[in-house]
């Protein structure tokens, strides 16, 4: 149902499951697709734009600033980033009541992606070695421009990379982002990522830690990808660390160099000593050079760890791989923004945070966004006869077939 709003007519009402889509005109036909961080999630077509979108819902945003904060920093960010094919683009920011600081809801629109990767991985669709190519492929590829930014995304898992029916791929939800100067000031009190993704230095509180926890969380991807199930799956961080160890063997004294707490490295020597086991015993029927990179990736030091410019750079990836069209940011971000208050340990005041978050969405709205990631990664990947396409999207599709029937509802 669609009704006129308070706020003029350039804006109107939507009911969407009983919730009030309150938003621009030019937003319509809104259908629900699910609940994201924070909020309810619609597609809706564009009438502006002429595309399909999503709209996020955040109510009473301010109720928790935290999560306030982190919204902030996720639109901070993403305009900063600007256009780039495997990171989601953000369009528009609607606070309502409009044109005031004194807002209380929120509404993100971004680009419209059907599904996520945690949902295709457990799905029965069967996935070629060319698809976890082209997943890693671009997972990585937008990591590396992240990371040109000097930004760890710190909370990526399958669930946080959308992809569409043409195996598109974009990263999303960059609310537990850092910058990585910013690493030896935090207390990782605000770090609440899935244990599953978390790298062996965030399991065992070291404080200076960088570009690696990202490229280890990308290897427990790419090995779910290959085992069609998460990989390290344990019950607490104790836990965690054991199935590591188990897996990869129990590290050298060197590999260890990075453990400072007694506590931690109880927790890795305490079950005896592991063997190194090849990986290939757990994905038996894997491409070879699939195994070599996640081995490079699943480093138990850090310092050993493969880089996401190395990655792009591995024989597994040699016939997607094109320097020329993997771009890097254009500037570092700045997280001055909130340096002081974790140089304090202190929360934003509530005030100021609905300031920033007044004048990010002016910007976002006015299209004042950087583009400098460079057109066409898919353009020319042949995937086969077996590749997941559609021509004609349905809103709510989550993911589609090849021959067009519905994979999952």
């Amino acid at each position: 149902m669609v009704e006129p709003s308070r706020y003029g007519p350039d804006y109107h009402c939507v009911t969407v499951s009983r919730d009030v889509f309150e938003v621009r005109a030019h937003y319509v036909n809104l259908r629900p697709i699910g609940g994201g961080s924070y909020g309810i999630v619609c597609s809706a077509e564009d009438t502006l734009r002429g595309r399909k979108v999503a709209i996020k819902k955040i109510t009473d945003v301010f109720d928790d600033l935290t999560d306030a904060k982190r919204i902030l920093r996720e639109m901070k960010l993403l305009r900063h980033l600007g256009t780039h094919e495997n990171i989601i683009n953000i369009l528009d920011v609607i606070l309502i009541p409009p044109n005031t600081t004194s807002f209380d809801d929120i509404y993100i629109v971004t680009d419209l992606m059907e599904s996520d990767l945690e949902r295709i991985i457990s799905s029965t669709q069967t996935l070629s070695d060319a698809h976890f190519q082209y997943f890693l492929y671009q997972i990585l590829r937008g990591t590396k421009f992240i990371h040109s930014a000097n930004v760890l995304h710190r909370d990526l898992k399958p669930s946080n990379l959308l992809v569409n029916s043409n195996c598109d791929l974009s990263i999303c939800d960059f609310g537990l982002a850092r910058g990585v100067e910013l690493m030896h000031n935090e207390d990782l009190t605000e770090y609440v990522v899935t244990r599953w993704y978390r790298a062996p230095e965030l399991l065992t509180d070291c404080q200076n830690y960088g570009n690696p926890v990202d490229m280890w969380a990308i290897g427990c991807i790419f090995a779910e990808m290959l085992r069609r199930r998460p990989f390290f799956t344990g019950k607490d961080p104790s836990d965690q660390l054991h199935m590591i160890v188990r897996v990869l063997g129990s590290p050298t004294a060197d590999e260890m160099r990075f453990v400072t707490h007694e506590a931690a490295k109880k927790a890795i020597t305490q079950h005896g000593f592991y063997p190194k086991r090849p990986l290939n015993e757990y994905f038996p029927d894997a491409n070879p050079l699939a195994i070599d990179l996640l081995a490079r990736m699943l480093k138990f030091s850090p310092d050993e760890r493969i880089t996401v410019t190395q990655a792009l750079e591995h024989p597994y990836l040699a016939q997607l791989h094109n320097a020329a069209d993997e771009p890097v940011c254009h500037a570092p971000f700045n997280f001055d923004f909130e340096r002081e208050s974790l140089d304090q340990g202190i929360e934003m005041p509530k005030e100021e945070l609905q300031r920033y978050v007044y004048l990010e969405s002016l910007a976002i709205h006015s299209g004042d966004t950087c583009d400098y990631a460079t057109p066409g990664v898919g353009d020319n990947v042949d995937m086969g006869d077996d590749v997941l396409m559609h021509d004609d999207l349905h809103d709510n599709d989550p993911f589609l077939r090849a021959d067009g029937s519905i994979l999952m509802h």
